[in-house]
């Protein structure tokens, strides 16, 4: 039985932990909830289907202890793996991440092949485990200026997994939002001069076929790690009516807790979708 004003006490408790969560808009360290007291206010109805992360902060957060910003990036895949976990827990149908940009060529050459190796080495070292949780996992963006044997080996895990249906996991690697929409529009093109599409065809849900994640629910919830409070070029179709939250934990610090401080945040939210 419930004590301190029963139901109702229970209530304004979890009402003043939820004002001091998310006071002005992002989340907080200090006097949060506890994992185990955000656990208990999620409410699986109301869960997003599809997540999307920005994951954020690998860099700064190796140059703040003093390492290299390779040690960022392979810390990284930690809070991914433990991420990828909690969604499929959870019921998430969907997790799409950022990790490499079509602008990030111009970061220094060691760092671009330290996370072309980087990607190689978790498709070898995580897709058993991937494939045991039915992860349907799928690599995003541009093939064209991977390396070859990388390609082979996207291709590999992707067909391994294709009939998984827990969790699909979207990784975007070599993506630009602007890039997906430039590429659909070329399909577009070609398709009309073979005579296969014509003017009336494209419409909004055409186009949203044609997208990476063709045929996939858009994202509802945005999560950007690392203090920014921007989508940089991610998802620029997908995410016109996702909610947004962002954290300063930097990506390797980013843990189950942190995902739930947002699922909880989102369940506060009412989505109107224009409406009123």
């Amino acid at each position: 039985m419930l004590r301190g004003g029963g139901v109702a006490g229970a209530e304004r408790t979890q009402d003043r932990m939820l004002k001091e969560l998310f006071r002005n808009g992002s989340s907080r360290e200090v006097d949060a909830p506890s994992e185990a007291q955000l656990a208990a206010m999620i409410e699986p109805a109301k869960l997003p289907k599809h997540i999307a992360v920005i994951m954020d902060g690998n860099g700064r957060w190796a140059q703040r202890r003093g390492l290299p910003r390779f040690a960022g990036h392979r810390q990284g895949i930690e809070s991914l793996r433990e991420i990828t976990r909690a969604c499929g827990e959870l019921g998430i149908e969907i997790l799409t991440v950022y990790a490499f940009s079509t602008e990030n060529w111009e970061r220094p050459k060691e760092e671009v092949n330290f996370l072309l190796n980087l990607l190689d080495e978790v498709l070898d070292r995580e897709l058993p485990e991937l494939h045991a949780n039915g992860v349907r996992v799928r690599i995003i963006g541009r093939r064209s200026s991977l390396p070859p044997s990388l390609v082979k080996k996207i291709e590999a895990a992707e067909q391994l997994t294709a009939a998984n249906n827990k969790l699909i996991l979207n990784v975007g690697f070599n993506y630009g939002g602007r890039a997906e929409i430039v590429d659909a529009v070329k399909r577009a093109v070609s398709k009309a001069r073979r005579g296969d599409l014509v003017e009336d065809d494209i419409d909004e849900e055409w186009l949203s076929r044609e997208m990476y994640t063709g045929g996939m629910a858009d994202p509802d919830l945005l999560i950007r790690t690392g203090g920014e409070s921007r989508i940089s070029n991610f998802l620029l179709w997908q995410l016109a009516y996702a909610e947004i939250w962002f954290t300063p934990v930097y990506w390797p610090e980013f843990r189950r807790v942190h995902l739930l401080q947002a699922l909880v945040d989102y369940q506060q939210r009412e989505r109107r979708f224009g409406r009123v």
